[in-house]
Parts: structure tokens; C-alpha cells; sequence
């Protein structure tokens, strides 16, 4: 069994579209969530996903009835109005009914957007290890959450971040994707090049902040 997993999109359907063409075999996709938010394709991303894979609830997906909970951070609050106006209603249900938890290839695998138990936590690369009381008898956990793409082997599970589609924030501009083996607890990462300058075009038309475009350049 190789499950191809992907997450945080972020309404970047350019990015999206690589890390599809450039998906290995698979048997089955997975998203861990944030299909929407930041960038200017956010119905188009929508569509790709609900029509190709399971996914979790990203804490953008369950904000895009409530953009002001983001007031603060301009950058994440203009994408959330924009995705808000862009989406049609069946959409919007569509991504409020995203469960914050899942299992997949019959209970081997769990899938969650943030911290198994603590909903909206980052678990960072070196936190790791400290999730090791709040997993079960899944083999796999898959999260996201961080833009950070890592692996670890934890008290016998393999927990996978495989790393942001459309907005990562490890220095690297590439989109980031993984493919994992339940079976063999194994877990390829990969990277993909995209046109970012079309991207950031596209956010300019959309009149979303300019750091939402220079911030993909820079990979953070």
C-alpha cells in the first residue's frame, strides 16, 4: 500500500497541480487539511481535493466563516475574507463538515492537521518525540500544520509531516509532499519545483497582501 499525502495547500492551485503531476504510484492520496487560506485559488483547490481524496479540517478551512479570528495576521485574515467570497455555499459546508480526525487503510494509519489531542497546537520537528503519550495503535500519524516537512519513528509509530503544498516555511520554495508504505512504516519526502511568479501574479490580481506572494520565494 502507498498512500501519497499532502497538506497545508493553502488555495495555491499551481503548486497543487505540480505536486500532483510529480506524485509517484500511489494507491490512494490523503490531505491533512488548510486547503484554503493565504492564496488566490482557493475554490479551484477545493474542488481538486473533495473530488480526489480524504481530507482533515485545517484551521483555515474551519475559519472561513469567521475570518476576523485572524484580524491579527493580515496576510492570513484577507486570505480567509477572499476564500469567503470566492467559495459557494456547497464549498463552504463542504470544508466545515472536514472531520479533525481520521483513519485510513483499515486503522493503520491516523491523520490529524495539528496536535493528536491539543486542536491547533504546532508540533515542530523537535517535538517530536513528546507526542509519544497521545498516540494509539496507529503505525502512521500524519499531521501538518508547521509548513515544516520531517519524519520521526516515535515509540513505534512513524509520524509524517509531509510538508506544505502551497506556502512552506523551512527556507525551501519547493512544494513539499510524501508518499508513505503503512505496512513497511516507511516514508518517502519529496520536493517539487512550481512557477511562483505566476502565483504571485495571481495574488496581486487579487488584490490579497504582497507579502503573501514574497514570503513563497522565500520559503517561510
Amino acid at each position: 500500500m502507498r498512500l501519497g499525502v499532502i497538506s497545508d495547500i493553502h488555495a495555491n492551485r499551481i503548486a497543487l497541480d505540480a505536486v500532483l503531476e510529480a506524485m509517484p504510484p500511489v494507491d490512494r492520496l490523503a490531505c491533512a487539511g488548510d486547503v484554503i487560506g493565504y492564496n488566490p485559488q482557493p475554490a479551484e483547490c477545493v474542488e481538486i481535493v473533495r473530488g480526489e481524496m480524504p481530507c482533515v479540517q485545517g484551521n483555515h478551512d474551519r475559519a472561513v466563516d469567521a475570518p476576523g479570528r485572524y484580524r491579527s495576521n493580515k496576510s492570513a485574515y484577507e486570505g480567509l475574507r477572499y476564500a469567503a467570497n470566492q467559495l459557494d455555499a456547497e464549498q463552504r459546508e463542504w470544508l466545515q463538515s472536514l472531520p479533525l480526525d481520521t483513519t485510513l487503510c483499515n486503522g493503520r494509519v491516523r491523520m490529524v492537521h495539528s496536535h493528536p489531542t491539543h486542536r491547533g497546537q504546532y508540533v515542530r520537528p523537535p517535538e517530536f518525540p513528546a507526542l509519544e503519550p497521545h498516540l494509539g495503535k496507529e503505525s502512521v500519524l500524519i499531521l501538518g500544520h508547521t509548513h515544516v516537512q520531517h519524519h520521526e519513528m516515535v515509540d513505534g509509530t512513524l509520524i509524517v509531516n509531509p510538508g506544505s503544498v502551497g506556502q512552506p516555511r523551512d527556507r525551501d520554495p519547493r512544494a513539499a509532499f510524501a508518499v508513505i508504505d503503512p505496512d513497511a512504516q516507511t516514508v518517502e519526502e519529496h520536493r517539487v519545483s512550481y512557477d511562483i511568479e505566476r502565483v504571485q501574479a495571481a495574488i496581486e490580481s487579487a488584490g490579497l497582501p504582497s507579502w503573501t506572494g514574497t514570503r513563497l520565494k522565500r520559503g517561510r
